[in-house]
């Protein structure tokens, strides 16, 4: 790969790294970034090698939040293990299904996503503890340890959004506390995918151990902007990280 080319895929695994730490969606940066500069790489090596470096940038954010956010255990540790079984499953299934049919699906709800955390701006501001039912926590680590998974093993980008949507909307987390609980699962949604993608020799592991010591650097900087900005800050870089996402599908899916 060119030096020049190199410097610039390794400044944007920063960036990820940063986005990833703050809401998740750093794939939306990385991914299309390794298309360019791997042109002749098989997508399924891009995919595990975007994840080797995900998962380090992931590991390090979720350790800088738990040393300053308090950490339901009672509802990540049952949804992290439930991730490694839905990731696990949508890495092996990403060779045999085409994105494209789910692009739209995912658009839509994405859609969804923009307008309610825009018009609910009491959403994520502070814990509501009304929402706290057997029945929504159950909801909500299903939701997020099998069905974010699955997304996140089979195409990932926004894997992020959607965990932290489904804390906020489902159980009444806060926006802070949701990206620190949604940052513990997306390691295990990372490492259930990235075993897949090594067993299958999908990984490049110089480039992607040169992309997760970027990684952690934008995800030490971003754990510490979000802990220090609080809820505001994280539900601004939430809805920007949506609309982006929605026009990077929208232009994939039209053009």
């Amino acid at each position: 790969m060119d030096p020049e080319i190199l410097g610039l895929l390794l400044l944007v695994g920063v960036a990820a790294g940063w986005v990833d730490a703050v809401v998740g969606g750093g794939g939306l940066l990385l991914l299309p970034a390794l298309l360019v500069a791997a042109p002749t790489t098989p997508l399924a090596t891009l995919l595990g090698t975007n994840k080797l470096g995900a998962v380090f940038g992931t590991t390090s954010a979720a350790i800088a939040y738990a040393r300053k956010v308090r950490i339901d255990r009672r509802v990540v540790l049952p949804t992290a293990a439930l991730a490694l079984l839905g990731s696990g499953l949508g890495a092996a299934m990403a060779a045999a299904l085409t994105a494209d049919v789910l692009k739209p699906v995912i658009m839509v709800v994405l859609a969804g996503v923009a307008l309610m955390v825009y018009f609910r701006p009491a959403m994520g501001a502070a814990t509501d503890p009304r929402l706290r039912t057997r029945n929504r926590v159950l909801a909500a680590v299903a939701l997020a340890g099998l069905g974010v998974s699955f997304y996140d093993g089979l195409i990932g980008p926004g894997t992020g959004v959607f965990l932290i949507v489904a804390f906020t909307a489902v159980i009444g987390m806060d926006f802070v506390s949701a990206s620190a609980s949604a940052k513990i699962v997306n390691v295990c949604t990372n490492l259930g995918a990235l075993t897949v993608f090594a067993l299958g020799g999908h990984v490049d592991w110089l480039l992607g151990l040169g992309l997760a010591i970027c990684t952690i650097i934008g995800a030490q900087v971003g754990a510490r902007m979000a802990l220090r900005r609080g809820s505001g800050f994280v539900r601004t870089v939430l809805l920007v990280v949506v609309l982006a996402l929605l026009v990077r599908m929208g232009w994939d899916f039209f053009a």
